[in-house]
């Protein structure tokens, strides 16, 4: 797939999701459309007196906070919640001062009891939360409830970009099928002189990514790969906190002893979550939580990456099977959905020290990755 193809009605609904995210990061204002309802909204992050003013009149006053089901349960909005998706909402009093939305979004902040009850979000609601968190900003919005027709006049009137519910639950699958081939070019690298780097971007302009293709793997047989999310803080500045930087370039000097393969350096910093919260939670962890119960605090899941995009970027270098480098049963089941065949796992170990210890536990006990098991064949 060429990214200079013409653009198509699927393209067309990707793009405008994505001018949606960017608005929303801005601090504007979007509109989120059902059937025969729809929702004004804004990321609570960046909520402004201006902002919160705008919506109001959009609302006739009456202003909600939608959260997901574990932040209005740690605010004791809610019962813990069984099932942990889905979304709530809480009213918000005529007088709601931005310093009041950032502080009910941000799980660092302390919070006095609320006393009022959050009920459970329609699947409105629900799009209007997992548009914020494709932001990659705290998961919470300030929203008002609109009528179809008057959506449609805020829409031309207020110069405000709306986006239908189905299209946000299908971003970033779609995003994934629409990956093309950008730029490529060759970049020895320490460990492995024979490397080039593909770069690879969505058709709707979105978020990049990288195929690192070491030496001259034959496709017809089967490729040694590893899907790799970024870690800025373990990557680049080779933080103790994490076994990221390790794996990268464990992984680059595996497959370039074994012949060749690639490894998909896959935009998906903090599993998914960011960098901004990423930190976040690494507050969290400093105050006693893991790294799962960190996200879960933050409102989001303990892993968010989507690997459909590797498999499209593995599609699209001519693999159809491979082994996997990883400790992580998750990417395995992710990539077999696919049609790529797995012919085997490649383990992953990295060195064990005070620092991570308990994120390599973590990462055994609850999130299921295998660290001390032998290959597996098929």
């Amino acid at each position: 797939m060429s990214i200079s193809e013409p653009e198509t009605n699927d393209t067309h609904l990707l793009r405008r999701v994505d001018r949606v995210i960017g608005d929303l990061r801005r601090g504007l204002i979007a509109i989120v459309e059902g059937d025969s309802a729809a929702l004004a909204l804004q990321a609570a992050e960046t909520a402004t007196a201006a902002s919160l003013a705008q919506l109001a009149a959009l609302g006739r006053g009456k202003l909600s906070l939608a959260l997901t089901r574990r932040r209005a349960a740690a605010l004791g909005l809610t019962p813990t919640p069984s099932e942990p998706r889905g979304s709530s909402v809480l009213a918000l009093p005529r007088d709601t001062q931005p310093h009041f939305v950032h502080t009910l979004a941000d799980p660092g902040a302390a919070v006095a009891g609320l006393g009022v009850a959050a009920p459970d979000g329609d699947r409105l609601v629900d799009a209007a939360i997992e548009l914020v968190k494709l932001t990659r900003l705290l998961p919470a919005a300030v929203i008002v409830p609109l009528t179809a027709a008057a959506a449609k006049r805020v829409a031309k009137s207020e110069d405000v970009l709306a986006v239908a519910a189905d299209d946000v639950f299908a971003y970033e699958t779609d995003a994934a099928h629409s990956m093309g081939i950008v730029s490529e070019a060759r970049v020895p690298l320490a460990d492995a002189e024979n490397t080039r780097l593909v770069h690879f971007r969505p058709r709707d302009g979105g978020v990049g990514h990288i195929a690192i293709v070491i030496g001259d793997p034959d496709p017809a047989q089967p490729v040694l790969v590893r899907l790799h999310s970024e870690c800025f803080t373990g990557d680049l500045l080779g933080s103790l906190r994490c076994d990221c930087g390790d794996q990268l370039r464990g992984a680059i000097a595996e497959i370039a002893k074994s012949g060749g393969g690639a490894v998909l350096y896959l935009s998906q910093e903090g599993r998914g979550i960011g960098l901004a919260n990423k930190l976040r939670a690494y507050e969290l962890q400093d105050s006693g939580a893991d790294t799962v119960e960190a996200n879960l605090k933050l409102g989001l899941p303990a892993d968010k990456r989507e690997y459909g995009i590797g498999s499209q970027i593995l599609h699209d270098l001519g693999v159809r099977e491979m082994r996997i480098i990883t400790n992580n049963p998750r990417k395995i089941a992710g990539l077999e959905g696919y049609g790529l065949k797995l012919l085997g796992r490649v383990p992953l170990i990295t060195d064990l020290h005070d620092d991570n210890a308990d994120y390599l536990r973590v990462k055994k006990e609850k999130l299921g990755h295998l660290l001390d098991e032998p290959e597996l064949t098929s």
